[in-house]
């Protein structure tokens, strides 16, 4: 389950997706988020999935490494809907005990497991085609309003970019920590739930250890490299919106728009 996880990871590819301005990249990435909050109908839902389903079809990202990504989730995902199922209003269709499933409640837990697996899917597809890098320089380049308030953005921008990247690196680590303590007998998925984990202990404890280490040296190799923040510094790729950026900006425009008008116009079945 461990090494499902591949949110942070970057795939290098040549798509659409991958060729956007990044700044761009991460507003409509925000525009399609609350476009999936607006989804109030089953076909605005359908339409929204379709969507997102052209979406990773055009950055030709693996789909096995969506599925890979959507792995994680999936038991947070199982547990909102049936929290949504047993708590609709309305006439139940069926009742056992003091446990009722209404139609309203089987909308519900619908339409949340959906906007669930949308978000990751979308906030995957971010990661997954955008470099480190070009992250901390959108991220910076966004955030540059709150400048007037005196606040440092590039350290900012930084520290939840190095954040960011550091979780598939973690991972890693916890699968060596983890086979290491197996080699030396250590049962970690036997016995109930208290056992499991207090067997974690010796996973948590190293781990912490190697996450100071490497934080350690990536502070050495930033002061090595003459590094003081954000002042006075250049980039040595200073990205410049396109045609592609701007047709992309409206044609998510315009689905936004007719998400709207679906909302509107059809009744709303949650």
């Amino acid at each position: 389950m461990i090494g499902d996880i591949t949110i942070g990871q970057y795939f290098p590819g040549n798509s659409l997706i991958h060729k956007l301005d990044p700044r761009m990249k991460m507003v409509l990435i925000f525009i399609l988020m609350v476009a999936v909050f607006l989804c109030k109908n089953y076909i605005s839902m359908g339409v929204m999935t379709l969507f997102t389903i052209v979406l990773v079809l055009i950055s030709k990202i693996n789909i096995k490494v969506i599925l890979k990504g959507i792995k994680p989730i999936l038991f947070v995902v199982l547990f909102t809907t049936l929290l949504n199922l047993f708590y609709g209003t309305g006439e139940p269709l069926v009742k056992i005990g003091f446990i009722k499933i209404t139609e309203s409640g089987i909308n519900s837990a619908v339409f949340m497991a959906m906007r669930i697996l949308l978000l990751v899917i979308i906030g995957l597809l971010l990661t997954y085609t955008t470099t480190p890098n070009q992250l901390t320089d959108a991220i910076e380049s966004l955030l540059k309003p709150l400048k007037a308030f005196k606040v440092d953005i590039h350290s900012l921008a930084m520290t939840m970019t190095i954040a960011l990247r550091f979780i598939p690196i973690l991972i890693e680590e916890i699968d060596k920590i983890m086979a290491a303590q197996k080699s030396r007998g250590a049962d970690l998925e036997s016995g109930g739930l208290i056992k499991r984990v207090k067997a974690l202990v010796p996973i948590l404890i190293p781990l912490f250890v190697s996450s100071f280490r490497r934080a350690n040296e990536l502070a050495d190799a930033m002061e090595c490299r003459c590094y003081r923040g954000g002042a006075g510094r250049t980039k040595m790729n200073v990205s410049h919106l396109q045609g592609r950026d701007y047709f992309a900006l409206c044609f998510v425009i315009f689905y936004f728009a007719a998400v709207i008008l679906f909302r509107i116009f059809i009744q709303s079945v949650i």
